[in-house]
């Protein structure tokens, strides 16, 4: 299945969490999106790697994506070595995506860093030919190479080299987001413990005022952050904002 945009996180909730209106926005539009976890989160305080497994696949629901696979690497313990290269370059090659969405390049998650680093060494070596890959059928599969990484602004504030607007999205964007009912506050559960720095409301708080912030940068109510390491190019100057 080829894919439009692939959108990487770390962590079950990750995309959700930094991009999911991005990822609305452009299934809106007729594109073919889908998600790659690297993890299952086993090693989050609240919540286990079932009730993750359970609360993403309704996210991607709501979301409407085409398909979401979990890479199963070892939440917390995961390298950027060969064997989690060709992980990935596998699901690349898979789906062939034009665009990735990646984790920050820095972050205060010490995982979200490093899959940014797996992720653009993945991109890059998925394009060389002498770098061996097979299918679940045991084919050999073709290079690719995607045209564009964007990195996702997650916890830590990250100057966005470009904004998209997600206004028409923010409901729905939240509804994915609280779909994950272990790692967030949600008005009138019981059981809210124990605390941790993403499941207080002030949390969700937040959340609305990144959005604002980065949408008021580009005169709209709600955006989302990306960073990226090269050039964003353009052929047409009257679509952007």
């Amino acid at each position: 299945m080829k894919l439009d945009i692939l959108a990487l996180g770390v962590h079950p909730d990750d995309v959700e969490l930094a991009c999911s209106g991005t990822v609305i926005s452009h299934i809106n539009r007729g594109k073919k999106v889908g998600i790659v976890d690297f993890t299952r989160g086993e090693l989050g305080t609240r919540g286990t790697a079932e009730t993750r497994k359970a609360e993403s696949e309704a996210a991607s629901k709501i979301l409407g994506v085409e398909v979401r696979e979990n890479l199963e690497m070892a939440d917390g313990f995961f390298q950027n070595d060969k064997a989690h290269q060709l992980k990935l370059i596998t699901a690349l090659r898979k789906f062939q995506p034009e665009i990735v969405l990646a984790n920050a390049l820095d972050d205060r998650h010490s995982d979200h860093g490093r899959a940014a680093k797996l992720t653009i060494d993945a991109c890059f070596y998925a394009g060389l030919v002498k770098v061996e890959t097979r299918d679940a059928q045991g084919n050999i599969q073709a290079p690719w190479r995607p045209q564009q990484i964007y990195h996702y602004v997650q916890d830590r504030y990250m100057k966005p080299d470009l904004i998209v607007d997600v206004t028409p999205f923010w409901e729905q964007r939240m509804d994915a987001v609280k779909a994950f009912k272990t790692q967030f506050f949600i008005s009138g559960n019981e059981d809210n413990e124990p605390t941790t720095p993403i499941s207080t409301p002030d949390f969700m708080l937040f959340l609305e005022a990144r959005a604002r912030e980065f949408g008021r940068l580009i005169g709209v109510k709600y955006g989302e952050g990306f960073v990226s390491r090269t050039p964003i190019g353009a052929t047409n100057l009257f679509e952007l904002k």
